[in-house]
């Protein structure tokens, strides 16, 4: 599945290294992939995200206002126009087969394999976040490996959710290795459709639709879920702890994602405001997955 072309923007920063973590959140919030380039030349970093041309603007705005502030360092925003098949072509060249694990991810372009003694999903990484390569998506694959042994002791119901899915390689890798049924939401209707054409290609029982955060209407009708994937951002994951504890069925847990090491602490303090207990921590480079858990009444 690929975007009309002529519909998408590149918007970039050149930036120090200490300043790269705040811009490259900030792009996240706006921008439907972003990727790090290393000048070691300039000895500056290029934050690049490809969204739509004219969209999210205002969004980006402020988060680059945020990200200034954070860092102390007020970086000009570039932009150019960016056909979807050059976009593609160079997130392709990027993307090699990912090892994870017990998973083995690789794109639509590279030539249809299975890996011994792996779990290979067959992904299309061109349209939305969630390829292997980010520190998130490894640390969220982690987590549920280590989880997958007591889930399969106990006996949890296994009703999952992938809260903002984007291509649906959590929500499969979930369905492949604890064989069952997954639930993949994102507010964003093409993560929706990568999301399903990823699980048809790879033959995975996920069922994605769309609808914002914990307000999506197949969330509600669903009821309470027995484990939850939110890799997002910190600052949502935030906002939205009240709402996953509410939707986290008891001895349910979470494993949340998208946050940096700094930030784990704001972020588990919040969930831990609303009862839930850490079970977990599992740190991926500068990015870190927490694992929380609700006390089982």
């Amino acid at each position: 599945m690929k975007r009309p072309a002529g519909q998408l923007e590149t918007v970039f920063v050149d930036v120090p290294e200490p300043a790269r973590d705040a811009y490259e959140a900030a792009f996240a919030a706006a921008c439907r992939s972003v990727g790090l380039f290393h000048d070691e030349a300039r000895g500056l970093w290029r934050v690049e995200g490809v969204k739509d041309a004219g969209e999210g603007d205002a969004t980006l705005d402020l988060a680059l206002t945020l990200a200034a502030a954070a860092s102390g360092i007020a970086a000009p925003l570039g932009r150019r126009a960016t056909e979807a098949g050059g976009w593609l072509a160079r997130v392709y060249a990027g993307f090699p087969e990912q090892r994870v694990g017990r998973f083995a991810l690789r794109g639509t372009h590279l030539p249809p394999a299975r890996t011994p003694g792996a779990i290979t999903l067959m992904l299309d990484a061109g349209v939305a976040f969630g390829s292997g390569e980010h520190g998130s998506t490894r640390g969220c694959l982690r987590a549920l490996e280590a989880l997958a042994p007591r889930l399969h002791a106990s006996r949890w119901r296994g009703r999952i959710l992938d809260l903002g899915t984007g291509s649906g390689v959590l929500a499969m890798a979930a369905a492949a290795l604890l064989r069952r049924h997954v639930l993949a939401t994102d507010n964003d209707p093409w993560a929706v459709r990568a999301a399903r054409d990823n699980a048809r290609r790879n033959r995975q029982p996920v069922r994605a639709a769309q609808g914002d955060g914990w307000h999506a209407p197949a969330i509600r009708r669903a009821g309470r879920f027995d484990l939850v994937f939110a890799n997002i951002l910190a600052r949502p994951l935030c906002r939205m702890a009240r709402d996953l504890a509410r939707h986290l069925a008891p001895g349910g847990v979470a494993i949340l994602a998208g946050l940096t090491r700094d930030q784990a602490r704001m972020v588990l303090a919040a969930h831990r405001g609303q009862g839930l207990l850490l079970r977990k921590r599992h740190d991926e480079g500068r990015w870190t997955t927490l694992i929380v858990a609700k006390p089982d009444a």
